[in-house]
């Protein structure tokens, strides 16, 4: 009778690590996932209430991304990091991070096409994502030529996808793209 205690135990042990495993499981994988904004440009986004300027906000950090896999040593990189964050990131990850970024955005104007349907917001901010679209375009094309690592070329490639299905999406409701005169509009407008 003295060893009944032990295997009662060790079966409470085992169903005790058989019902946490799947919440160790899911604690492991969000550790592993990469944050795809640095903690400034959450704050930049947190901070920017309208939803183009959020979305500005949003081109920034993917501008900042893909000048960081054309041009790692570039002076604006250097310039931006103090106010924006540091990047880090192999190509695959900065590619990665493009992709979230986009999508991201994309979610906030559909969020907010949800809610205010009527919102003046709403074309200017997709008319500027799908501006950022069409420059991204031809800058991640030739990217696809020089990438040997199937993964990288994979995310590559759903970027490359993303950033279609907004210039896409612009068609769609037509929306054109922001003259550059009101890029420029009033100082206190621009997050960057």
């Amino acid at each position: 009778m003295k060893n009944a205690p032990r295997p009662l135990r060790l079966l409470l042990l085992a169903a005790l690590l058989i019902s946490a495993a799947p919440a160790l499981a899911a604690n492991a994988a969000a550790a592993q996932k990469r944050e795809h904004l640095t903690p400034e440009e959450i704050e930049f986004i947190r901070d920017a209430q309208k939803l183009d300027l959020r979305t500005g906000v949003f081109i920034k950090a993917a501008e900042r991304r893909l000048l960081m896999i054309a041009d790692p040593a570039s002076k604006q990189l250097g310039k931006d990091t103090e106010k924006w964050g540091e990047l880090k990131g192999t190509r695959r990850q900065l590619f990665d991070d493009v992709y979230r970024i986009l999508d991201e955005a994309v979610l906030n104007i559909d969020d907010t096409a949800q809610r205010d349907p009527k919102s003046a917001l709403l074309n200017k901010s997709l008319s500027k994502l799908a501006e950022a679209a069409r420059r991204f375009l031809p800058q991640l094309a030739p990217l696809r030529d020089s990438t040997q690592d199937d993964g990288e070329r994979k995310t590559l490639d759903e970027v490359i996808e993303k950033a279609e299905e907004i210039v896409e999406a612009a068609k769609r409701h037509d929306v054109d793209a922001v003259p550059e005169k009101e890029k420029s509009g009033k100082k206190g407008d621009k997050e960057n």
